[in-house]
């Protein structure tokens, strides 16, 4: 990619453009860093909504946010291969749960695992979620980039089971998308 200069002393000028980011200068090397975003909204008739970022730190992606509007109990959550929601009534236009590695499916300690397979959230009797963990399968660049994916909340609990943890419908879905850089 490339941004073309203005003409200096009738010479064009065509040097590489700045890629933008969230970075900071340490040890005069300068460090990119991403963060991305997922607004969760409801699929079918359920009312469930909230939010979820990600942040690259090191090897690992920190995953934090708040969802509303589920039934108390554990929610599976899965990032799904495509960042299609135009199916509203099931969002099965999502597709499976992403797995570039061609793993079995499993839970988010388990070694061998989808990247997609996240694990479960637990509602408290109000029907809100809190969304803490750190995972080294999940990226925000490369092969396991999530950019672009969708997180899709089940309406039951993963088993863990093959092939995809029986977690039921799927009740919510957001696409992830890069966030604005800040300042």
């Amino acid at each position: 990619m490339y941004r073309i200069r203005r003409k200096q002393l009738g010479i064009l000028l065509v040097l590489p453009a700045v890629v933008s980011g969230t970075g900071c200068q340490q040890h005069g090397k300068h460090h990119q860093s991403r963060h991305a975003v997922c607004e969760i909204r409801p699929i079918g008739g359920s009312n469930i909504s909230g939010s979820i970022e990600f942040f690259e730190e090191g090897g690992e992606v920190r995953v934090i946010g708040k969802i509303e509007g589920l039934a108390p109990g554990r929610h599976a959550i899965h990032v799904h291969n495509y960042g299609d929601l135009r199916d509203r009534d099931e969002a099965k236009s999502a597709g499976g749960h992403f797995n570039p590695t061609d793993q079995p499916h499993g839970s988010r300690i388990a070694n061998s695992r989808h990247v997609g397979d996240l694990g479960n959230i637990e509602a408290d009797p109000d029907g809100i979620a809190s969304v803490t963990m750190m995972d080294d399968k999940i990226k925000l660049t490369g092969a396991h980039s999530i950019i672009g994916r969708s997180v899709v909340i089940h309406a039951a609990s993963d088993s863990f089971t093959q092939p995809s943890g029986n977690a039921g419908a799927r009740v919510a879905a957001g696409v992830i998308g890069l966030s604005k850089p800040t300042d």
